[in-house]
Order: C-alpha cells, then structure tokens, then sequence
C-alpha cells in the first residue's frame, strides 16, 4: 500500500514542482484503447501505422493527458484535487517504449482555492512531448490518504 499526503492550497507556493513517471508499455496500449474506445489502427496495427508519417505505432495522445491527471491527483496538489480545465498541445508523438515524465510547476494561485499549473510531458530524450496547463481546485486541508492497489489486469 502506498501513503500519499497532498498539499493544501495554503500551502502550495508558485514555481513549487513535482515529477511523476511511466514506462509506454504495449499492455497500456491496449488497455487504453479498450477503456477509451478509441481503437485507431495508428495505436494498434503495425502494419498500417507504416504507412503513416510516424512510420510506427503510436501511443494514443490522451494517454498521455491521463498521466497528467494522475500527476496532479496523486502528486501536485495530490489527493482531493478536482480538475476544472485542462489545455494542451501535442508536439512530438509517443512511441511504445518510451519513458513519459510528467513535470508540473505551480504557476499562479487564484481565488477560492483554484490554481493554475504548468503540466508538461517530457519523453526520455528530454525531448517536450505535451505541453499543457491545468486549472485546479485545490485540497483546502492536508490529507494522507492510501492509495488503492488495483487488481491484475490480463490481457487477451
């Protein structure tokens, strides 16, 4: 089991960070596209991803908006943080095998608890991948919470 504490509005500070990280495995792809819907064959066929300008299978591209959105519920501000909006652009595409880093950086804090933050995805050659930018609501009292392990998942 895994402890989380969050951080509270009043405690955040502008320019604070945080990092979180996932290896783009071949099961999340699948498991994104089963959860999603979004069945692709640029995610999913070898062969007609060839063809393509990426000349390879892709990740989907809200993967990587759902490692963002577990970056700011489990790490900045982290739990009882709830999403009011998210903007992002994505600059270079995700392969399998690629090691996603999320940074986050808090940029302004806003009345009645919201924050912005910077929310960018960076792949293991440093190379931006997503840039982005959150607004939250924020914890209003620090919280440590477990974090609930999931089940295996099998594919097939």
């Amino acid at each position: 089991m895994t402890q989380v504490t969050n951080t509270p509005y009043e405690a955040l500070e502008v320019g604070q960070t945080a990092s979180y990280s996932k290896l783009v495995e071949e099961r999340d792809i699948q498991l994104f596209a089963a959860m999603s819907g979004d069945h692709n064959p640029v995610h999913l066929d070898a062969e007609y991803a060839k063809a393509t300008m990426f000349k390879e299978r892709i990740a989907h591209g809200m993967f990587s908006g759902a490692l963002i959105s577990a970056a700011v519920a489990c790490e900045l501000p982290g739990p009882g943080t709830i999403y009011i909006g998210q903007q992002m652009t994505f600059q270079k595409p995700v392969k399998i095998g690629d090691t996603l880093t999320v940074r986050l950086e808090i940029l302004e804090k806003l009345p009645k608890f919201r924050v912005r933050i910077a929310t960018r995805v960076f792949n293991q050659r440093d190379e931006l991948v997503v840039d982005g930018e959150a607004e939250i609501l924020a914890p209003r009292k620090q919280q440590i919470v477990t974090l609930t392990e999931l089940p295996p998942i099998s594919i097939g």
